[in-house]
């Protein structure tokens, strides 16, 4: 477990653990609700065909109404002797009007494309049929011609065309295809795996039962783009799923990464993953309660800004640069004042610090635990001695990269670590790249002591180093930043750049370093980086150089 800072640092912390009013089903209302509403008009009269909004007893209680009544549903609105209609939703509007949805089979096959809605008046009365597809659904025949095994290898060619790797289907059942043209009976066979940019693979894929041609393929995995409203970084963009009429936090664009909810609970298991009815998350404000979601979505815009950071800077695909997602857990523990990565669970996991009420989720935090990963699964630095220094200044370091790339404008890019969760109480940073001594812990330079000092305060000697290789020595102003970085041996340093600087490094730690890697090692590596890169005789090599050197690193 690689916590995000020192917990000894203050005595107060916690210690961390080893990792109503009845339905009315005359109207579909709850009494007092404040679902019950619905949209008016300037003058405040209720739109008549303007949904309102069912309790879970009433929609269920509807839902089995309609079923009851099918078969002679179905009888009314002409359909054969072999069709049968399942509800599948209703929608109750504040006129009194129902509209039902219903799913078709044939003969006790699924019909895929024969999905309807049929509207009701108040009285019961059929106002019309919504119909997916007007042909007659009628098959002379249930026998398939050709066989399940060449409708599954149809289907793995068309899957892995799409880049997933799965040598064998999910699955093969027979249906009635009715989406296009004349129906026919089919195979549809899913494909599950991963695709090639690491999104899980859902595809179904629907063969002509008789003549074995494929008529038909769609991506079962459905992406949505949700609203957050997060703590830290404003209004932002969620990638998020719809599972039925419900959505949730798995980011199915990115790995398949999770945001879980652990209600203030200490155990190892990933927790409730976070659900909403209309894609909207969050307040923007801090709340104790942990039912609160503006905390899952600092982690989760964390994750994905991440995950984007390390595919367009280094063309990584995920931590394990295999495409797949970790996973983020918040509302860990009570008044837990900390943030750690387990590679064990291969998971994120933060607490809401003081009161409950300062989530350690902010962008520069969610960067540097998911960096821990890429760190556990490329050089494995030793958690502990120079080793562990490196190691956290590597999760400090890409940090700062992602809050950099995410070019947020409520959380600019700095060289400041954790300005924005407040952990000391006063408004300063826990860890500063340009000075770190300025946190009253942190080594500016490499000393034959720097490998006692817990990683937090070692890792100084690297956050120092590559400030200096990035932006220079000396005093400056970075999206209104102050800076004034010192040498201990008085040079002056010029920076190569960010972008360079964080080159070097990732070549060096998922090339050079080693688990035992330390400072002396460190330079030699970034050395090596610089000169794979950009050759050995090239400025950028001669700045590294001089960088080590100035944070005494020979």
């Amino acid at each position: 477990m690689t916590p995000f800072y020192a917990r000894h640092k203050r005595t107060t912390l916690a210690i961390a653990t080893a990792v109503a009013a009845g339905a009315l089903l005359s109207t579909g209302l709850t009494t007092g609700s404040a679902a019950a509403v619905t949209p008016a008009e300037s003058t405040g009269k209720a739109l008549a065909g303007a949904p309102v909004q069912l309790s879970a007893a009433a929609r269920t209680s509807l839902i089995k109404e309609q079923q009851a009544d099918a078969t002679t549903t179905a009888r009314e609105i002409g359909l054969g002797a072999k069709e049968k209609l399942v509800v599948k939703d209703v929608v109750r509007d504040a006129d009194g009007t129902v509209h039902t949805r219903y799913e078709r089979t044939y003969d006790g096959l699924p019909v895929l494309g024969g999905d309807l809605v049929v509207h009701e008046s108040k009285s019961g009365a059929t106002e019309g049929v919504s119909k997916a597809t007007k042909a007659t659904i009628k098959v002379a025949s249930l026998t398939p011609k050709v066989t399940v095994a060449k409708a599954e290898t149809q289907a793995l060619s068309a899957a892995k065309a799409a880049g997933s790797d799965k040598t064998a289907a999910d699955g093969a059942r027979k249906v009635i295809w009715a989406g296009s043209g004349t129906p026919v009976l089919a195979y549809e066979t899913i494909v599950g795996g991963f695709q090639d940019d690491g999104t899980p693979n859902q595809l179904h894929v629907i063969t002509d039962a008789a003549t074995g041609k494929k008529l038909y393929e769609y991506q079962g995995i459905e992406n949505a783009t949700g609203t957050g409203k997060s703590l830290y970084s404003g209004t932002v963009s969620l990638s998020t799923t719809l599972s039925g009429s419900t959505y949730n936090l798995t980011d199915a664009t990115r790995g398949n990464h999770k945001t879980y909810n652990k209600s203030h609970g200490t155990s190892s298991s990933a927790g409730t993953l976070f659900t909403d009815a209309d894609n909207v998350w969050g307040t923007g404000a801090a709340s104790s309660s942990t039912a609160d979601q503006t905390a899952a979505v600092d982690a989760t815009y964390g994750a994905q800004v991440t995950w984007d950071f390390y595919k367009s800077t280094f063309g990584r695909s995920g931590i394990k640069n295999n495409g797949v997602g970790a996973y983020s857990r918040v509302h860990y523990g009570n008044q837990y004042v900390n943030a750690f990565w387990d590679d064990s669970c291969f998971c994120m996991t933060y607490g809401d610090g003081d009161g409950n009420t300062h989530p350690l989720t902010s962008l520069d935090v969610a960067g540097h635990e998911m960096s821990h990963g890429v760190t556990a699964n490329t050089a494995g630095l030793n958690y502990s001695g120079e080793s562990g220094g490196l190691n956290e200044a590597t999760s400090d370091i890409f940090g700062t990269g992602v809050e950099f790339f995410a070019n947020n404008s409520s959380d600019k890019g700095d060289y400041l670590i954790g300005e924005k969760i407040d952990i000391n109480g006063d408004g300063t940073p826990l860890r500063y790249m340009d000075k770190p001594s300025k946190d009253g812990g942190s080594a500016d330079s490499w000393s034959s002591s720097v490998g006692n000092l817990d990683v937090h305060y070692s890792s100084g000697v690297a956050n120092h180093f590559f400030y200096l290789l990035s932006e220079g020595s000396g005093a400056k102003t970075i999206n209104g930043v102050s800076y004034n970085s010192p040498t201990s041996n008085g040079s002056t340093v010029t920076g190569i750049g960010r972008d360079k600087a964080l080159q070097i490094w990732y070549k060096a730690l998922t090339t050079y370093f080693t688990s035992t890697t330390n400072y002396k090692s460190a330079r030699t590596g970034t050395l090596s980086a610089a000169s794979a890169l950009y050759g050995s005789t090239s400025a950028e090599y001669k700045a590294v150089a001089a960088a080590w050197s100035a944070v005494n690193v020979s």
